[in-house]
């Protein structure tokens, strides 16, 4: 799944929805809200033959862009077309928003449209549909599920499964389509880059999983090169194929092609192995009741941290994903975990452009120096990892349960609060031992740096809204922490830390949700999500004050053009 630590497409703030069709100036406000970054990653260290691999996987990916197209609308190629023809400023706008949104429907909007319903002859949806290009243009959820319900286990799982289509095939009747023949011309293209990309490096683990990956666009069959992809130790990273299935709103299985081509950052992975040392001790030392901690902490899934290259398809339309957790295959979660990849210059593009201009409104002046990347980056690293601790198996009526199943749909709010929560628990605990001098430093000035950026994160993250489980999360702590003295409210939108009562704040907001996971608290849960997740007058001042402050980045790719050059 990607994370959305740094919102996601399913945000609708930022500007209200547009009512189609919308004029150049509207257009140009609409993209203004990403921030043009030129996207930049360390090339130098890499041999011959990985500068050969790379070149290839950028000409892959492009081909990724246009997979991806399709399977979002059906008529997106066509429209694609017809927008390069219009050279009018009008028709540039157009084009470079679409390109942007990969389609001719606002992410950042509530994917509507802006462009006319019959532009270029086609008839567009105001809204993007439900089944994008997954399912038969036309055809109900009902009659579908019927269709599936109806079919032998083997069929409705190869119908429900994440790498089929579903096509008509006569009146009131579907047929499942495998990608490796629904797109069979681009997954041959893509098969033989692949291919020519691992007869060029010098790497074992990334000829392996190119190898097995290029079989697989052939196939249908990916979880050889999954497994091969959770291996991959190699200074160019690559995560390429059909993955996350959110352009999937009708049922949400089927998966869209996104491609990241990135270059390893061994320094900052290594950091995580650091981390991986500590995790017993993390465990053993979290503000919970002790019947409830693990007593053996397995070992930590696979986690790296990259600086992306290329992005391409579902890997880089609107909002751009920091990080991500994949593969989404539960044969292979259930084996060895998912992989986490962090994108750094992702993340150090997004604080600059969002995060930076944030911390100067809402917080006094002398306390905007001690906003850190340093800090925002390790937190970020900390969240991740402690999704792995804490309560994971409850007992029910004497019954064995898990969190997820307890809390049901306020599961994921809890979740994401608590990773963050005990992210700062970990980072608080680590730097009291000193274990972090060389990362974030110790003392007063490292602690003041942690909390001051976590306050202006967190209104970074509120900046798109109560839309996703995130966003809620971060509205539990804000109110908490303002309730427990923690952060305090100067009145005018304008926020800062308490650094005497931030840490007793934080050991108790996270005991909370630690005891929540751990007695499958589903009452507590809602309790605390009716009393926390709203967004406060004070709260509101802030976020009014940042309607001028870009929603995201929008990144050109000056390292990848200069490796196709060559």
């Amino acid at each position: 799944m990607k994370n959305i630590l740094i919102p996601l497409a399913l945000a609708v703030a930022g500007g209200a929805a547009t009512a189609a069709p919308a004029g150049v100036d509207e257009l140009n406000k609409m993209a203004a809200r990403y921030a043009p970054v030129a996207l930049k990653a360390d090339v130098s260290g890499l041999s011959a033959g990985d500068r050969r691999a790379i070149a290839k996987l950028i000409e892959a990916a492009k081909v990724i862009d246009v997979l991806q197209l399709r399977q979002r609308w059906q008529g997106n190629e066509a429209l694609w077309a017809a927008l390069r023809k219009d050279a009018t400023p009008l028709g540039k706008a157009r084009l470079d928003y679409f390109w942007l949104n990969k389609g001719p429907w606002s992410i950042l909007d509530g994917n509507t449209s802006f462009l006319p319903a019959g532009h270029a002859g086609l008839d567009i949806p105001a809204r993007k549909p439900e089944g994008a290009n997954f399912y038969p243009a036309g055809a109900t959820k009902a009659e579908l599920e019927a269709w599936m319900n109806g079919l032998p286990k083997a069929d409705r799982e190869q119908a429900q499964w994440f790498f089929t289509t579903i096509r008509a095939d006569g009146p009131g009747k579907f047929k499942t389509v495998k990608y490796a023949d629904e797109y069979k011309p681009e997954l041959r293209k893509l098969s033989a880059l692949l291919k020519q990309a691992a007869a060029a490096t010098d790497n074992a683990s990334l000829r392996k999983f190119l190898t097995l990956r290029a079989e697989a666009f052939l196939s249908n069959d990916y979880l050889a090169s999954d497994f091969a992809w959770m291996d991959l130790d190699s200074p160019v990273d690559v995560t390429i194929g059909p993955y996350e299935t959110y352009n999937d709103e009708l049922f949400g299985y089927k998966a869209a092609f996104e491609a990241y081509v990135s270059i390893r950052d061994r320094k900052e992975t290594e950091k995580l192995d650091f981390f991986a040392r500590h995790m017993q001790e993390l465990e053993d030392n979290l503000p919970l009741d002790p019947q409830y901690r693990n007593p053996k902490v397995g070992a930590l899934a696979p986690m790296v941290v990259v600086n992306q290259v290329y992005g391409a398809g579902d890997g880089n339309m609107g909002v751009q994903t920091a990080a991500y957790n994949l593969p989404n295959d539960e044969r292979i979660i259930g084996q060895r975990g998912s992989k986490r990849v962090m994108l750094k210059n992702i993340q150090e593009e997004k604080f600059k452009a969002t995060l930076t201009p944030i911390s100067k409104l809402v917080l006094r002046p002398a306390d905007q120096k001690d906003v850190d990347f340093d800090s925002f980056f390790t937190h970020i690293l900390a969240h991740e990892i402690m999704h792995g601790l804490g309560p994971h198996r409850t007992t029910v009526n004497g019954q064995p349960s898990t969190p997820r199943q307890d809390l049901k749909e306020a599961y994921s709010t809890i979740e994401e609060a608590k990773a963050d929560v005990t992210g700062l628990y970990a980072l608080m605990h680590m730097m009291d031992k000193g274990q972090l001098d060389t990362t974030l430093g110790r003392g007063e000035a490292a602690e003041r740096k942690l909390h001051t950026t976590f306050l202006a994160s967190a209104f970074r993250t509120l900046h798109f809204g109560l839309a996703d489980s995130h966003a809620r999360g971060m509205a539990i702590q804000v109110n908490y922490l303002l309730d427990k003295g923690g952060f305090v409210s100067h009145g005018d939108g304008v926020f800062s830390v308490d650094f005497k009562k931030i840490k007793q704040a934080v050991l108790d907001l996270d005991r909370e949700f630690l005891t929540i996971e751990a007695t499958g608290d589903y009452a507590r849960a809602k309790e605390m999500m009716a009393k926390y997740v709203v967004i406060r007058p004070d709260v509101q001042k802030a976020l009014d004050r940042m309607k001028t402050v870009p929603n995201d980045i929008r990144p050109s790719f000056p390292t990848a053009n200069a490796l196709l050059k060559k």
